[in-house]
């Protein structure tokens, strides 16, 4: 299909992408995180277009559309259409106020980089659809209904972060969320004169959906065996290096890795937020060089490329710290760069990148940003 050339939108909304600084795999594990929106976003525009039940969506980065009924939303053999037909879906459980449109998405964010594309794309779409029909949805019921959106139809069993950083984010903070309880605090982040740097493997997620689940599956093992001496834990959230260690002997390697990693993260978040608060920056990077080596060796959600740029910025004094973010097997690394020596960090770190691995680098600054907004 393509759109008519005329298209002129009711409605303008921006749903940014995200970075989580810290706290890899603990959302669905009902532990904490510290994420933030950043300035790169998916723009949506949407129009009503005066039919009961026809939909159009056109994606200007796909350059392609697709067309549907409200009374005949199912499943699509196309995967970036379920991320919107999921969250139709799940508006129209919830209300009978939802009506015929036409919406254009043009995305700023690099798919695969681990920066939730996906996420921005179902909170934007309902967050609009929301605003342009008066469908009466809070914040909150946005976050969730994206969320159970990307479970029913993409079948990611993601955690509650993306979708909650999507819409609930400040510009200058960073969240620290408790997924248990979903109760946060906004905390503001000084990081002058050091930079977030972005770089970009450029490496695909082609496993990070499948291994997602896989490791939700084997933190639910650990929890099953941990839950026979310690009835209390009913996610690794509750547990603690201690009983791990009593649980050892009837672990596997693998599930025993799996629980460690999850309890250190859970705890080198809370550490992070604290340094923040205090601006002990050099603390934050230690804490996300450790985080690292966790993700690489004990949950094993990393890949050679992203290994060889964190390792790569250990060289550099002008590096407090670096990590892989994102789900896992490629994306970006998050890196704390200085500001007077980002231009000779990025230049250092694309050139031995291109020498091992044969590809361009991609290197962008990331801002704490304010959560999806209407554009005035």
């Amino acid at each position: 299909m393509s759109f008519p050339e005329n298209f002129t939108p009711e409605l303008v909304v921006e749903s940014p992408g995200r970075i989580n600084l810290i706290g890899e795999h603990t959302d669905y594990n009902l532990g904490y995180v510290v994420p933030t929106a950043i300035e790169k976003k998916i723009t949506f525009k949407f129009k009503r277009n005066h039919t009961d039940k026809e939909c159009n969506l056109y994606s200007l980065g796909y350059n392609t559309g697709f067309t549907f009924q409200l009374d005949k939303i199912a499943k699509s053999n196309v995967e970036w259409e379920n991320y919107i037909l999921g969250v139709l879906n799940e508006i129209l459980l919830r209300t009978d106020k939802l009506r015929g449109f036409d919406c254009t998405i043009e995305s700023k964010l690099p798919m695969g980089s681990g920066l939730s594309s996906s996420a921005a794309l179902e909170c934007g779409l309902a967050f609009g659809l929301n605003e342009l029909f008066d469908l009466g949805l809070s914040k909150m019921d946005i976050v969730l209904l994206s969320q159970k959106a990307e479970h029913t139809f993409v079948g990611t069993q993601c955690g509650i972060m993306d979708q909650f950083a999507s819409v609930m984010s400040e510009k200058g903070h960073v969240i620290l969320l408790d997924c248990q309880s979903l109760e946060h605090q906004q905390i503001p982040i000084q990081i002058d004169p050091y930079k977030m740097i972005m770089l970009n493997t450029k490496v695909s997620h082609n496993l990070a959906s499948s291994e997602y689940n896989t490791r939700k599956r084997e933190c639910e093992e650990g929890v099953a065996i941990l839950q026979g001496h310690y009835p209390e834990v009913t996610s690794l959230r509750n547990a603690n290096n201690e009983m791990l260690e009593v649980c050892k002997s009837e672990m596997s390697a693998t599930i025993f890795k799996r629980c460690s990693f999850i309890i250190n993260e859970n705890d080198r978040v809370l550490k992070t937020a604290n340094a923040l608060k205090s601006n002990d920056l050099n603390l934050f990077g230690a804490l996300l060089y450790e985080a690292h080596e966790g993700i690489s060796k004990l949950y094993e959600v990393s890949c050679p490329e992203s290994d060889f740029l964190v390792d790569f910025s250990k060289q550099y004094d002008a590096v407090l710290g670096a990590r892989q973010t994102g789900g896992g097997f490629g994306g970006c690394t998050l890196n704390i760069v200085h500001k007077d020596k980002v231009d000779d960090f990025v230049e250092a770190a694309s050139k031995a990148y291109k020498a091992a691995f044969n590809i361009e680098l991609d290197a962008f600054e990331v801002k704490p940003s304010a959560g999806t907004y209407i554009q005035n």
